[in-house]
């Protein structure tokens, strides 16, 4: 059996897993376990730790960070599947193929500065992606997709009714999903505007999970959960629930920002708005070259598939026009599909687990 290991450095990187985890075990002859690191708040350690037992992977854990990480190094797993570096220069045998399934897709610049020369495979998500980590010097990545889309490719109209049943959505109107990211966000200018679009549709707001567990952004979570309690039909996901893809299904139109919802969404070929009003720190106001840094800017510039929302009084306009026209972005949407998430089959975790074996085989491990 070959042992493999999941570090999911953040609860919410479970989802992108979880797809693999079911290719392995589809091809069977694996043994799989999973940790978080114990920095983690006790409510998503807990969290992850029930989900686990619910998907029969072992859960390992410890009574401190240096303890667990001690733990999953003497082990020697002959595969860790991470989301980010995070503990793995602590965690990593020196037999252990390393496999990275970076967590975001989205703009920001730590998609292309987390990384390590201990990382063996990167599993890359579009072939521009590629071709830029190349042109960085990086020589591990295989085209993939993102696994973390795998499962919508399976069609499940009953899991759709439920979770409108479940959040009493009026079916007679449309859905559309709120997806700000923790940072630079959206939320701050958009949410006073947002009762006003409940009056046309039901209105899901899902949060970053920062925006509930870091004590930084958790006034995020506080100004959302006052606005829904105010406004019934203003939805606002509960932290326990950190995958968002149950949402997407029966989420009519997807409004986001910098977050990796707006590419993840293109794979369900419905109308997109990308708020380009977001609020910044003091110190980026004083010094935008400072967060000029963090952000991949030709990257959003080739965002040609979304509407562009600068003025949050327009938010109820732009929602109308794309709900009226879903196929007005379709061309566009089309392209970005192949240009951002390469292919959208359900068969990324396939390709991934095929350059997986591949290089154990070079190694001599299977």
């Amino acid at each position: 059996m070959i042992s493999i290991l999941f570090e999911s450095h953040q609860l919410y990187y479970l989802p992108h897993f979880l797809p693999i985890v079911a290719e392995l075990r589809r091809r069977k002859g694996y043994q799989l376990a999973a940790s978080i690191p114990k920095t983690i708040n006790s409510f998503e350690q807990k969290r992850f730790a029930r989900d686990l037992a619910d998907l029969k992977i072992e859960f390992i854990t410890s009574e401190s960070e240096a303890a667990r990480t001690r733990l999953l190094r003497g082990k020697g797993f002959d595969v860790i599947i991470i989301g980010n570096v995070g503990r793995l220069p602590d965690i990593a045998a020196d037999h252990s193929l390393v496999v990275m399934v970076y967590h975001g897709i989205g703009l920001k610049q730590t998609y292309y500065r987390d990384t390590s020369p201990r990382v063996d495979l990167r599993a890359v998500e579009c072939r521009p992606r590629l071709e830029e980590l190349e042109h960085q010097g990086v020589t591990n990545g295989v085209l993939t997709g993102f696994t973390k889309l795998d499962f919508l490719a399976q069609d499940n109209q009953q899991a759709r009714n439920r979770l409108v049943d479940k959040l009493g959505l009026d079916s007679r109107d449309r859905i559309v999903l709120y997806a700000p990211t923790f940072y630079p966000t959206s939320l701050d200018r958009l949410l006073p505007f947002l009762p006003r679009l409940a009056e046309q549709v039901n209105v899901i707001v899902k949060l970053h999970n920062f925006s509930w567990f870091q004590k930084r952004y958790r006034y995020q979570s506080q100004l959302a959960a006052e606005t829904a309690r105010q406004h019934p039909r203003i939805h606002l996901v509960p932290p326990e629930d950190y995958d968002i893809l149950p949402y997407y299904r029966p989420a009519d139109a997807l409004i986001s920002d910098l977050s990796s919802t707006l590419f993840e969404f293109l794979a369900l070929d419905r109308p997109i708005i990308k708020a380009d009003t977001v609020a910044l720190r003091l110190k980026h106001r004083l010094f935008p070259w400072r967060i000029r840094k963090r952000i991949d800017h030709q990257r959003e510039a080739g965002i040609d598939f979304a509407y562009h929302l600068d003025r949050p009084d327009q938010l109820s306009r732009i929602v109308d026009r794309a709900l009226r026209h879903p196929d007005e972005m379709a061309l566009e949407r089309k392209a970005g599909v192949e240009r951002y998430l390469y292919r959208i089959d359900g068969q990324a975790s396939s390709r991934l687990i095929d350059a997986v074996e591949a290089a154990l085989k070079r190694k001599g491990r299977l």
